[in-house]
């Protein structure tokens, strides 16, 4: 796991140690199989980033330890997006995962199955125990529904060379921002912080998943280095990533004699769609449109309080500039 990317962070590093060993301990199971593909998914490369914007809105300038709450809701946050990315595996038939063999490929798709539903039941576990007789239940409950409707409206909209903008990024606001979102605003609410601040939390993890899954989308069109998922991936099952989109209207003609092949396209046809996604800058647009919301993120966090929170708050969004995985 690169908890060691936290070192130089003071402010979250220990909780964040202390996240993983909650993790741990939760997901203590008989079957060894299981307890093995568990073990690969939770200390297998995950910078902890959500977990660690949810302690890092529950601070300010003091380096102490996190409250057991805390600690609980930042782990409950890591175990729900762990659980997901298991479960896209499987229905992706993804082969790699965080750089590694995904736990569908090394262990099945039935340990597979069951290691994302136990995390399910972890993140069950861990929210009940923080969250007695609060409106935040409910919240997170919301939040699994945005999660479930973004996966299932990117399902839906696989191969669909109509597919709009809107429908596009309606589908990353739940799968991906929601998480971010809720990791921000939880951190806010209960360390105290008044309505309009966990709201404008809210809003700060909203535009830093967007903008981290349009710079994921990207890697889809790199060259393939020192990435920790399949190039061209997205593409093979249909998944129209926004740099795909960003030219995909204008230059129809050209790119659909290889999309129409759907799943027969050929990883010749897939490498033609790349260089013409390339050459017509569908890239380039989507990094751009990827700052916009990076900026519209700075320009929000610059509205907090001055404090150690903030100045590392605005460091890790400006890193999401340069994120490789």
């Amino acid at each position: 796991m690169k908890l060691n990317f936290w070192q130089q962070y003071p402010l979250v590093k220990d909780d964040l140690q202390i996240v993983n060993q909650l993790i741990a301990k939760k997901i203590e199971v008989n079957d060894p199989k299981l307890k093995s593909a568990l073990l690969q998914m939770v200390n297998n490369g995950g910078k902890y980033l959500r977990p660690a914007l949810l302690l890092l809105f529950s601070k300010e300038n003091s380096t102490t330890t996190a409250d057991e709450r805390l600690l609980k809701l930042a782990a409950s946050i890591e175990v729900l997006h762990t659980a997901t990315l298991i479960h896209d595996d499987i229905i992706d038939d993804s082969p790699k995962r965080r750089g590694q063999v995904s736990i569908q490929s090394a262990f099945g798709k039935d340990i597979a199955v069951y290691a994302g539903d136990l995390l399910f039941t972890v993140f069950f576990d861990l929210i009940a125990d923080s969250l007695y007789a609060s409106h935040y239940l409910k919240v997170n409950a919301q939040m699994m529904r945005q999660i479930l409707n973004g996966e299932i409206g990117q399902m839906n909209a696989r191969f669909d060379t109509e597919q709009s903008f809107l429908t596009y990024l309606r589908n990353i606001n739940g799968k991906t921002a929601a998480i971010f979102s809720l990791a921000c605003q939880e951190g806010a609410y209960f360390s105290g912080a008044d309505r309009r601040q966990v709201a404008l939390a809210k809003r700060i993890g909203q535009n830093i998943g967007l903008s981290f899954q349009m710079l994921d989308d990207i890697l889809d069109y790199s060259d393939g280095k020192n990435l920790n998922k399949p190039v061209m991936e997205d593409l093979a099952t249909g998944v129209y990533s926004l740099p795909l989109l960003m030219v995909l209207q204008e230059h129809k003609a050209e790119l659909m004699p290889y999309l129409a092949k759907k799943e027969q396209m050929t990883a010749t046809d897939m490498e033609v769609v790349k260089q013409l996604v390339l050459k017509y800058g569908g890239v380039t647009k989507a990094k751009a449109l990827a700052e916009k919301f990076i900026q519209k993120a700075l320009d929000q966090t610059s509205q907090l309080p001055a404090s150690q929170k903030r100045d590392l708050l605005e460091k890790l969004i400006k890193r999401l500039l340069k994120k490789t995985n």
